[in-house]
């Protein structure tokens, strides 16, 4: 019989290298590397039955619409029927160019900057005070979240009625013999705007409280305790350690509050209305989309000022994802890696 001669390649291991003979005299192979496997039928199954319904969800409620509102707004459309009479690029022309609209952003962009300049140092005062045990700490929490929590329609009607010109307020300057400070707040193009400032902070710092305290709780208590004993005083401590550590969510309540600024619609609407907003001052983006578009029967251009707000809004959050939520969704990003 003709001998079985091993032959190896330059370079490789042969098999005889990877065994290893232990004392009693039995062979012994190296561990195997471990082989990586798909997801399989049964991983994509379970990630279909998992996401599946929020991706219907999305593409049904988001995506859909978005695509309709794009499609009606080539359209001059009455909001019934086909829409026959193609206008083309138009109404995009028209939004553009309209003073009102223009007018409408600087609006929103004033709210914006303001909103993130008043509520933001306010709200985080109140976390810092709240955040440390005192009495009644747990009612005071619930009095601060309240007007968050209640309706935008009971809101605006409450504060259109107290600062009307024969409002509560105003009686109660008369009554207190300030009645030289008595204003028409709502109708005053000079303080029309900063009557509406004080109406959302009023309604929206309490949910900025509430995100800046979940945020403390989740400092480590022994940082305080090694600045103390470092001698650092209590707003050293707040500026060193709370601030920074805060950081991730302030920049996400700056989002939301950026957002929800450029969005702003219901308390304007309810209590300005769609005329008086625009000689008071106070339109925005969204109750020019009514006023022009629905108020106004003509659907088309309601829809192509829709598509406009949707695309300034989808671009100034993905700047602000790219350059400042970047640091934040940076570390809780995984990746697949690779042998």
């Amino acid at each position: 019989m003709s001998s079985t001669r091993e032959t190896t390649r330059p370079g490789s291991v042969s098999t005889s290298d990877l065994a290893q003979h232990d004392g009693s005299g039995a062979t012994a192979s190296l561990p195997s590397r471990p082989r990586r496997r798909g997801a399989g039928w049964a991983g994509r199954a379970e990630i279909a039955i998992l996401a599946g319904p929020a991706v219907i969800v999305f593409l049904a409620f988001v995506i859909l619409p978005v695509a309709m509102a794009a499609y009606y707004g080539f359209y001059r459309w009455a909001g019934y029927g086909p829409p026959t009479d193609f206008v083309g690029l138009q109404n995009y022309v028209v939004i553009l160019t309209d003073p009102a609209f223009l007018q409408a952003i600087g609006h929103n962009a004033f709210i914006v900057v303001m909103s993130l300049i008043i509520q933001g140092p306010i709200a985080i005062l109140l976390a810092l005070l709240l955040n440390r045990r005192m009495r009644g700490q747990s009612i005071i929490r619930i009095l601060i979240f309240v007007p968050y929590v209640i309706s935008e329609v009971v809101v605006g009607t409450g504060w259109s009625l107290m600062l009307s010109t024969n409002g509560a307020l105003n009686g109660m300057l008369h009554n207190l013999g300030l009645g030289s400070l008595a204003h028409d707040w709502l109708s005053d193009p000079n303080i029309a705007i900063w009557t509406l400032m004080g109406i959302l902070t009023w309604k929206y710092v309490g949910f900025a409280v509430i995100l800046f305290l979940a945020g403390l709780q989740g400092i480590p208590e022994e940082l305080y305790e090694a600045a103390a004993l470092d001698g650092a005083s209590y707003w050293q401590m707040q500026r060193r350690i709370t601030l920074p550590l805060l950081g991730p969510t302030l920049r996400i309540w700056a989002f939301l509050s950026i957002i929800g600024a450029l969005q702003l619609f219901d308390l304007v609407y309810i209590i300005w209305g769609q005329y008086v907003a625009s000689t008071a001052g106070t339109s925005t983006m969204a109750t020019y989309m009514v006023a022009n578009g629905r108020n106004a029967g003509n659907y088309g251009y309601g829809n192509a000022v829709a598509v406009v707000i949707f695309l300034i809004s989808l671009v100034v959050a993905l700047i602000y994802q790219r350059f400042v939520l970047r640091r934040d969704t940076a570390g809780a990003l995984t990746e697949r890696k690779t042998r």
